[in-house]
């Protein structure tokens, strides 16, 4: 069955999707900048307040049709990789999303919107890629940086360089029940990476 929001230019479709919600998914999260690496209780709040619904929507899949447009993949993105590591900050539920949102960057990658979103939230379309703990990732990740984004490769170089030595993220474990070996407990305590 056509979808009704479709149209074709040449070879390639492109969804003309009229639900705002994309834009205000992105116009929130552009606004809070201040906020994107930094750690605030506050601000963890009034996300998980605006958007709770969106990302379990997000999450049950019922907004697949946004990934037929960048900033549709963009919202998404926020959704499952940004809101959880805020909302549900210190606890296993930050990281449920994570495959779901590697599903999305992944498309939006073979889409060819990696051009397409802004230059100032092009990171937020990279980091699934930089958050996985698969070696194959990280190496997409330091590609795409490269590509796309060499202003954020030391962040993707960082995330690297953890998995080439670990395999995992050390501070993740205690999230997970998972033990620490005396090397990652070292470098946790000496400072290193803590999310």
């Amino acid at each position: 069955m056509d979808n009704p929001f479709q149209k074709t230019f040449g070879r390639r479709e492109v969804a003309f999707l009229t639900d705002p919600r994309i834009g205000e998914v992105i116009a929130w999260w552009r606004d809070a900048a201040e906020n994107w690496f930094s750690q605030s209780p506050a601000f963890d709040a009034a996300f998980r307040a605006c958007f709770e619904t969106l990302h379990d929507a997000a999450t049950a899949g019922d907004l697949a049709a946004w990934e037929a447009t960048p900033d549709g993949c963009l919202a998404l993105l926020i959704l499952l990789d940004q809101y959880p590591r805020n909302a549900f900050r210190g606890t296993k539920r930050m990281y449920r999303t994570d495959g779901k949102a590697l599903a999305v960057a992944r498309l939006a990658e073979q889409q060819g919107f990696l051009d397409l979103v802004p230059r100032d939230l092009l990171v937020f379309m990279l980091l699934p890629f930089a958050h996985s703990e698969t070696p194959e990732d990280q190496e997409l990740s330091l590609e795409l940086h490269r590509r796309y984004l060499p202003s954020g490769l030391h962040r993707a170089k960082r995330h690297h360089s953890i998995i080439a030595r670990f395999g995992r993220f050390p501070h993740r474990q205690p999230i997970f029940d998972r033990a620490l070996t005396p090397e990652e407990s070292q470098y946790l305590n000496d400072g290193g990476f803590q999310g």
